[in-house]
Parts: structure tokens; C-alpha cells; sequence
């Protein structure tokens, strides 16, 4: 075994773990979802939305890599709990976008805080640990955008 290939296996062992860990943690805010019915696809769209820039169906369908119809879905049942409303865009009437409503800004803000909270076995972690592994999981995310902090709106992305 060559030390470069080794060096795969352990990049592919943690990333494995981080994978394990992270959708094992999904469950808390997966509850706050089934108490409403929706999917952690509808939470990702609730991600990308804010209640100020409306964002255009297609390009949301786009960024999901989805067809429109499995977009017609998700905003319809956001729209059905009272979470999401589609808007005509002012430049194209013909063109339907979507915003968050006061209560789906809400919503959104209880998910993200779900979503946050770090299990207690990280906590557990001693802080020299904590602080290097946030620094290479830093680098890893590499230039992806972070998630807003909670209470904080995502930024709006065309």
C-alpha cells in the first residue's frame, strides 16, 4: 500500500464518518418536519428562501437539480402549511417565484436551530480537538457558502 493511497482511505474513512454522524443527528430537526408534514426536501428549500427576495421556480428547480413538477410539489405543500407563497416576478408576470411568509420564516428559524445544536458527544470533545477539527472542516467546505447563522437570513441567490 502506497502512503498516498492510505491517505485515501483515511480521507475516505472520515469522510464516511462525517457523513454517518451528521445524518444521524438529522433526526432533530427531521421532527420538527414530520410535525408539519414535510420532507428534508422541503427543509432545503426553506433554506434557500428568505421573506424579502422572491426566487424564481426555475432556477430553484435548476439549483436542486429537479424537474419543475418535483418543484411544483415542494412549494405547493409549503404553501398548503402557510410557509412559502409564489409571487409573479415584476419584470416577467409570467414567471412564478417564491418568499418565505412570516411563518415560514419561522419555521425556518426553529430548523436551523434544531439543526445546530451540536451533539453532546462533539461537546464532549476537548477544545484544542474542537478547534482543529473545525479548521479542517473549514478547509474542506472549501469555497462553499457557509449556512447563515441561526436568526440570520440566507442570502438570496439568483
Amino acid at each position: 500500500m502506497t502512503p498516498q493511497s492510505a491517505k485515501k482511505d483515511v480521507a475516505a474513512d472520515v469522510w464516511r464518518l462525517m457523513l454517518e454522524t451528521a445524518m444521524s443527528h438529522f433526526g432533530r430537526s427531521s421532527g420538527v418536519l414530520q410535525e408539519y408534514g414535510l420532507t428534508p426536501g422541503h427543509m432545503k428549500l426553506m433554506l434557500q428562501l428568505d421573506d424579502v427576495e422572491s426566487r424564481p421556480m426555475g432556477t430553484l428547480a435548476q439549483a436542486f437539480h429537479c424537474d419543475a413538477s418535483t418543484m411544483t410539489w415542494l412549494v405547493d405543500r409549503l404553501e398548503e402549511r402557510g410557509f412559502a407563497e409564489r409571487r409573479s416576478l415584476p419584470s416577467d408576470r409570467r414567471v412564478k417565484a417564491v418568499v418565505l411568509t412570516p411563518s415560514g420564516v419561522e419555521m425556518k428559524a426553529r430548523l436551523l436551530e434544531k439543526m445546530y445544536q451540536p451533539p453532546a458527544e462533539l461537546v464532549e470533545l476537548d477544545r484544542d480537538s474542537l478547534e482543529r477539527l473545525r479548521e479542517a472542516l473549514t478547509k474542506v467546505r472549501g469555497t462553499q457558502p457557509a449556512m447563515p447563522p441561526i436568526g440570520t437570513p440566507a442570502p438570496a441567490t439568483a
